[in-house]
């Protein structure tokens, strides 16, 4: 007599699939009660099994059945806090007729296999009525409530983790709502220096802004995009810092072909161009080279960001760090402890800085 309960069934995909599932498990669990019935009387195991495993089976059935049933009925009347689960005050009643039931068409089950023409529940007298009803009762009430609280506290895990995926995702929109303004203010800084120095350079620097905002813009409403995307929307930030910095601003960009398809966070190395940019090459007078790079070791994906500009050791007096800031905050939103920034200075004699971002491959 194993109603299982509310809250597990409404994580499952069907509850009449799981409704079959739990049957085949209290047939064992019936066959288990006609054996602990056969210690006492080896000789009639046969004729407990012929009783056990049908009653077992029946008040199981007729208890999960008709809180299924019951549920839906009462769901098609108004919403429930638990779609598959009525409530203790129907449970009680579906609880009393479904051991009645149970027991019952179980014991009919077991006269027709063995032949036997014992008195069923509806037979016997009053007194005994009763007391078989209060026996079969109390294992299906406990069985009730101890499969009622550990599906609610599957319940109150899953909508905990439900809480802290929205949570998290609620973090990453506001940290890209904030990257964007940072990215388009540093622009806009720099386009009203260049309309007083160089008007024609301003205009294509203003006409490179508008291409680059209109992709740029549909991408950052995204959750992920391909990495060919967002090595493209840096090519076209690359494009509009060439308009204002001429010849002193050199780019390389490398991307494999079997890795431009793996999906990344939108607006991810934008952050750590505009820092190079803004940190290494302005303050040099002949500027100097961004190179981009991706690869894979295993299952981890390797984005590099290297310059040529000042390096560590000479940081921008007016630096806030927002950019880096922002790069690990979304990292860890998105990936906890599996993906991680790394800044250093770069090692192979033309001095600058490397940034490199690790996070796990994903399809």
């Amino acid at each position: 007599m194993l109603p299982m309960t509310p809250a597990a069934d409404t994580l499952a995909p069907s509850p009449w699939r799981s409704f079959a599932w739990r049957g085949l498990k209290v047939l064992a669990i019936g066959i288990g009660i006609a054996l602990l019935f056969a210690l006492a009387q080896p000789h009639k195991l046969g004729v407990s099994m012929a009783y056990a495993v049908p009653i077992t089976f029946g008040c199981w059935f007729f208890i999960d059945a008709g809180r299924l049933l019951t549920a839906r009925w009462l769901q098609r009347r108004g919403p429930m806090a638990h779609p598959q689960w009525p409530g203790w005050p129907w449970m009680a009643g579906v609880l009393l007729v479904g051991t009645v039931l149970g027991y019952q068409v179980g014991h009919t089950v077991g006269n027709l296999v063995t032949g036997h023409n014992a008195p069923g529940l509806l037979f016997e007298g009053p007194v005994r009525a009763v007391s078989l009803v209060a026996f079969s009762l109390v294992p299906g009430v406990l069985a009730t409530y101890f499969f009622y609280t550990r599906s609610r506290l599957a319940t109150i895990a899953a909508q905990a983790q439900e809480a802290q995926r929205h949570a998290a995702q609620a973090q990453l929109r506001l940290l890209e709502s904030q990257l964007e303004p940072h990215m388009l203010f540093n622009t806009l800084a720099n386009l009203r220096v260049l309309i007083a120095l160089d008007p024609p350079r301003a205009q294509a620097m203003l006409d490179q802004l508008i291409a680059f905002l209109r992709a740029t813009l549909n991408a950052s409403r995204a959750g992920q995009h391909a990495l060919s995307a967002e090595f493209s929307r840096i090519a076209d930030y690359l494009a509009l810092m060439k308009v204002r910095m001429g010849e002193r601003l050199q780019t390389q960009l490398n991307l494999p072909d079997e890795l431009a398809s793996l999906p990344v966070p939108p607006l991810l190395l934008q952050p750590l161009v505009e820092n190079s940019i803004r940190h290494g090459l302005e303050p040099k007078v002949e500027g100097g080279r961004i190179e981009l790079e991706a690869s894979r070791e295993g299952d981890v994906l390797v984005l590099r960001v290297r310059d040529t500009g000042s390096g560590l050791s000479e940081p921008s007096a007016d630096g806030t760090h927002f950019g880096l800031q922002q790069v690990r905050e979304r990292l860890a939103t998105l990936y906890g402890e599996r993906a991680g920034l790394q800044l250093e200075a770069a090692d192979d004699g033309r001095g600058g800085t490397l940034a490199t971002i690790r996070l796990p491959v994903t399809r």
